[in-house]
């Protein structure tokens, strides 16, 4: 039941994976959720999870110019959005030189301009009210990165520049923007959501054959439980001072700081040429 502190949410994707976990862990905590499908079937199935709560929006991200009079039309149904998600994406797994333009064309469409086009038709109204949450979710591989799945990672890196920038811009109007970083969690991203290019060239073989043949034969089996991921977003959206960006599970916090820890050691190695090429004064 809807509660006095109760918000209104927009999370696309609410259909599968992730973004099916967070609107039903924010329906169940009470809040409003406007959730976007693309199959009038799943909309109908959303919005029987909490009659007069949940409201399904039609809409596919990559269609920008659907986007501003799709919010419009959900915030005189449902009210004026408190938090949006940005969570529908896909992956795409394929080696650089095998994948098209065009493959990344579509996956920057739906990991990138898609969530800006939803951040810009809502933020007028949250800085007119001086409150608000921006969640993007990106992707330990937005900060990490793997063989296989560079476009992807692009998109992800994008994302999350993109959202630390904004979070600077908007910290005078009393908007939150956090990028939430998940790791593996147990959800079809390595199936039906992952868009796969063939295979072409034998010089890759060594390199992509093992990591496409354990990503298979782990999905459905990783570690991360999405139930767990909604109550963690839950949780940054009842901070009084969220943060700009959260890595979700032990696998990315681990991979993170293998990273992090790489990086200062082949930083402290080149210090002297970095530094060499300021004037001399």
């Amino acid at each position: 039941m809807p509660t006095a502190t109760s918000k209104t949410f927009l999370i696309t994707g609410v259909s599968s994976g992730l973004g099916q976990a967070f609107a039903a862990g924010a329906l169940e905590a009470g809040h409003k959720v406007i959730g976007t499908v693309r199959r009038a079937s799943d909309a109908d199935a959303f919005a029987a999870l909490a009659p007069g709560r949940a409201h399904p929006l039609l809409l596919d991200v990559t269609r920008y110019d659907a986007i501003p009079g799709a919010v419009d039309g959900a915030e005189r149904t449902a009210g004026p959005i408190d938090i949006l998600v940005n969570n529908a994406g896909y992956g795409h797994e394929g080696v650089l030189e095998e994948s098209s333009i065009d493959e990344l064309q579509r996956q920057f469409a739906a990991n990138v301009f898609g969530p800006v086009a939803l951040i810009k038709a809502v933020l007028p109204g949250m800085r007119a009210r001086r409150r608000g949450h921006i969640v993007n979710i990106t992707s330990m591989g937005g900060f990490i990165t793997m063989p296989g799945i560079s476009f992807y990672c692009g998109s992800k890196f994008a994302l999350e520049g993109i959202s630390e920038a904004l979070g600077k811009e908007l910290a005078g109007f009393g908007i939150n923007v956090t990028a939430l970083a998940p790791g593996q969690f147990r959800t079809d991203w390595a199936g039906r959501s992952m868009d796969r290019t063939p295979r072409s060239i034998a010089d890759y073989d060594q390199v992509m054959d093992p990591i496409r043949a354990a990503r298979q034969a782990k999905s459905g089996a990783q570690p991360g439980d999405p139930a767990k991921a909604a109550r963690a977003l839950l949780a940054i959206i009842e901070s009084p001072k969220p943060p700009s960006r959260l890595f979700l599970g032990s696998d990315a916090l681990d991979l993170v700081g293998q990273k992090l820890e790489a990086m200062a050691a082949e930083i402290a190695t080149w210090d002297e040429l970095s530094r060499s090429t300021s004037f001399d004064e």
